[in-house]
């Protein structure tokens, strides 16, 4: 499975308090996203204001990429709404 992601900037879900982004499973589009809790907890968001996340968003892609290619990898390439505790588990916490 080979795992990229797309360069459009994430779009923020104030309903589901989540930051959306695309990855590329084998060139075909999948919907991921990390909850606004996620990127207050491990990434400095000061709030869940747009303002606040994408800053934290932006200052963490590269970690919340990895896990998230790790999650895709794993459930074969399904949606994945990467939250708070997923950071904490071992090998995925940041180093």
């Amino acid at each position: 499975m080979h795992i990229t992601f797309a360069d459009d900037p994430p779009v923020f879900d104030g309903v589901d308090l989540e930051l959306n982004f695309t990855a590329l499973v084998d060139g075909q589009p999948v919907v991921c996203s990390i909850t606004v809790e996620a990127l207050e907890d491990h990434f400095g968001a000061e709030s869940a204001r747009e303002e606040h996340i994408l800053p934290a968003y932006e200052q963490g892609r590269p970690r919340i990429r990895a896990v998230c290619a790790e999650v895709l990898d794993d459930n074969g390439g399904q949606p994945v709404v990467l939250r708070s505790g997923l950071f904490r588990v071992t090998g995925m916490e940041p180093k």
